[in-house]
């Protein structure tokens, strides 16, 4: 009895054991200094001089962030940063994953109508910016029938349509300006500080201002939920107190070198420097995107590969079952998961989830997704592998007194495994593939510190093909362990 007694409670064992695995590897959140309320603030992190990762160190940092955390000081807050992309920072907000945005957001009348707005903490102007060669688009009339590049939810992706441009979405700055630089678009509208800040960091003489996008002055604000008008009346508060003291114009020339968060001063002169060699760019890389590797990557593959595997074995006896409902439930379930894109899956599991009040880590948000997509495609190669098993062993199984489950267990599924594991082997290679997805869901993993590095230095090729090569690392290693197993799972095959 007590052999009996240890098998029954080795599921419930191994189950606390993922778990736990999970808890340590999601880790707790960012401590945030000081005793007030904690406020978590969304930012791109990827807009320089807005809101980046200092190259050298590694933190994050920039005219948004210092403002941001000087109104923190002062309102009494703990601030707690998460950066993401820009189009999904506005879903962090309406999701409540963050509490606030601080990223030059502009006040415009479509999202005033859904948000709480701070007053403005910097002022700036809208321009176009070209290949300079062209001299054809100086005005935003110019702008009809062209093709621009543009952010989907920037305030600049607006304007660049009621001008009649057709607009392709990108991330960041940066890709829009190399976009246009190899001729893949005709312009951009974007803020003139972002503007002259890339044409001072990358050296780049490819693209030129080519003339103010109108004459309005736009206003960058904080941005707040509708249900949060406290936050917004303590951020007018210590706006209020900080342009008064001369915070706010000491950190606009620390960045550059005018005072940009008064209405009066719309043009600047950049002074900081971080033009940096490729060779250098890669150095200060490596050790992060390693670094994602090792927290994010294999972790995140290691743990949506076992829960998975263990969901695709359930689902595909299910579909063997004698059973109608089971068998409908796991056609169903297989279905959905392999007529779905996988980065839909993340998305709501991640944002959609979030707004009806299921807040998962972005970790267990990504296993979740990863490992029903898992066992959606191993079901089906694990039910296969078992209908390849000969007839004759079940009924084998059945002549010396085993019943179905134990035949199942003792005689079909270790033959099946052999059959199953060059497939499932081409699953777990995907799967680490794949886990590059889990940047858009706010996880620190090898692809988003090669994206983070990529948007302040500017240098693509090398960086992504670094990336690309950590990738490639993982997959041989575990094609090369597969090679072993499979030899050792078909040692007694004549």
């Amino acid at each position: 009895m007590q052999f009996f007694r240890c098998r029954a409670t080795a599921p419930a064992s191994f189950l606390l054991a993922v778990l736990g695995l999970l808890v340590l590897l999601a880790g707790p959140a960012q401590a945030a200094d000081g005793d007030g309320p904690l406020v978590r603030v969304g930012t791109e992190g990827t807009y320089p001089p807005f809101t980046y990762e200092d190259p050298d160190t590694g933190d994050l940092t920039g005219y948004d962030v210092d403002v941001m955390k000087a109104v923190a000081k002062e309102a009494g807050w703990r601030v707690q940063f998460a950066t993401s992309q820009f189009d999904a920072i506005f879903g962090s907000l309406d999701s409540g994953r963050i509490d606030a945005v601080a990223n030059q957001i502009t006040i415009n009348p479509e999202r005033q109508a859904r948000y709480l707005f701070s007053e403005p903490y910097t002022y700036s102007r809208g321009v176009i910016v070209t290949a300079k060669d062209d001299d054809s688009i100086t005005t935003l009339a110019d702008l009809k029938g062209r093709t621009t590049a543009q952010s989907e939810t920037s305030n600049w992706s607006q304007v660049a349509k009621d001008a009649g441009a057709k607009v392709e979405n990108v991330d960041q700055f940066s890709q829009a300006a190399t976009l246009l630089a190899q001729g893949r678009v005709d312009a951009i509208v974007n803020d003139n500080i972002a503007v002259l800040d890339y044409l001072k960091t990358s050296g780049s003489d490819a693209i030129k201002i080519a003339g103010y996008a109108g004459d309005d002055v736009s206003e960058q604000a904080l941005t707040f939920r509708k249900d949060e008008p406290q936050l917004q009346r303590q951020a007018d508060q210590a706006l209020q107190e900080l342009r008064a003291d001369g915070t706010l114009s000491r950190l606009s020339e620390k960045y550059f070198g005018t005072d940009v968060s008064s209405e009066s001063s719309t043009e600047v002169d950049l002074q900081g420097d971080r033009q940096r060699s490729t060779w250098q760019v890669l150095r200060g890389a490596a050790g992060p995107m390693l670094w994602g590797m090792l927290k994010g990557t294999i972790p995140l593959t290691v743990v949506s590969f076992v829960l998975g595997l263990a969901l695709g074995l359930v689902v595909a006896l299910g579909r063997l079952s004698q059973v109608r409902v089971l068998r409908a439930a796991s056609r169903f379930f297989i279905s959905v998961i392999r007529g779905t894109p996988l980065l839909v899956q993340l998305f709501i599991v991640f944002y959609g989830l979030g707004q009806v009040g299921l807040k998962l880590d972005p970790f267990v948000a990504a296993t979740v997704a990863f490992s029903l997509n898992v066992a959606g495609y191993a079901a089906e190669i694990i039910r296969a592998a078992i209908l390849s098993v000969p007839r004759g062993q079940f009924e084998a199984a059945s002549s010396i007194g085993m019943d179905r489950g134990l035949a199942m267990r003792r005689i079909v599924l270790p033959q099946a495994s052999r059959i199953a594991v060059p497939p499932l082997g081409n699953t777990l290679l995907s799967l680490v593939k794949d886990t590059s997805l889990a940047a858009v869901v706010l996880v620190d993993e090898t692809f988003r510190a090669a994206v983070s590095a990529a948007a302040t230095s500017f240098e693509y090729l090398p960086l992504y093909c670094l990336a690309a090569l950590y990738y490639w690392i993982v997959c041989f290693l575990i094609s090369s362990a597969q090679k072993p197993l499979e030899r050792r799972l078909g040692r007694y095959v004549a």
